[in-house]
């Protein structure tokens, strides 16, 4: 039960809301909305979707694996650094998927800072754009930050460290502190880019040409 819990929620969160409310609608609606063919790493966008495939794949493994994971999706401590090798196979994608949203936020970034075709300034981009631009920004200033946290728990689990052992003067609560500090910017990552299309969508149907206006 509590490995179907963990997995469920980790598959919804990093592998279903985050690709497709920020990946698949940012890559089709950025360039019509800046006016551009593309965005400005078109092969750095094909790098970040095809490293979500082995992160999947690695999640989805550590369900065979014979100790199975019983955290919950924040991988608290000290459930995390038991004697449980599916933890490895959990931290080990999330890192990957890290990664990939990283780079996706970069490209999305500087697509819409340099490669406005028509020289509009920031201020003339549409809501859904500053939407992106701002999820963008809170992905990459968390993100590194739960890499942290969860190297910690790999390295305490494999090499023997103490970072969140009581034993070895650890302390699990820093866990939580890193956690959150990714965690509770993950709620706007998750809702920010609805927002900015729910206003397109409402900019669109009342023939406004100012959302606010």
């Amino acid at each position: 039960y509590y490995m179907m819990i963990t997995i469920h929620a980790l598959l919804m969160i990093f592998f279903m809301t985050m690709p497709i409310i920020i990946g698949v609608f940012s890559n089709w609606l950025i360039p019509l909305m800046i006016s551009t063919q593309d965005l400005i790493y078109p092969r750095l966008n094909n790098l970040s979707m095809w490293m979500l495939f082995p992160s999947l794949m690695m999640l989805m493994l550590s369900m065979f694996i014979k100790n199975k994971i019983f955290t919950g999706w924040t991988l608290y401590p000290p459930l995390s650094i038991q004697n449980n090798n599916s933890i490895n196979m959990i931290i080990l994608s999330l890192h990957l998927n890290g990664m990939s949203s990283i780079l996706s936020s970069m490209n999305f970034t500087i697509s819409m800072m340099n490669m406005n075709s028509n020289k509009m300034f920031m201020n003339n981009l549409s809501l859904y754009c500053w939407s992106i631009i701002i999820t963008s920004m809170l992905l990459i200033l968390s993100i590194p930050v739960l890499a942290s946290g969860i190297t910690m728990i790999i390295l305490d689990h494999n090499f023997n460290s103490m970072f969140f052992n009581p034993m070895g003067n650890g302390n699990p609560v820093i866990f939580q502190h890193l956690f959150w500090f990714f965690g509770h910017p993950e709620v706007y990552i998750l809702i920010l880019p609805g927002f900015g299309l729910m206003s397109q969508i409402m900019n669109q149907e009342t023939g406004k040409l100012e959302i606010f206006s």
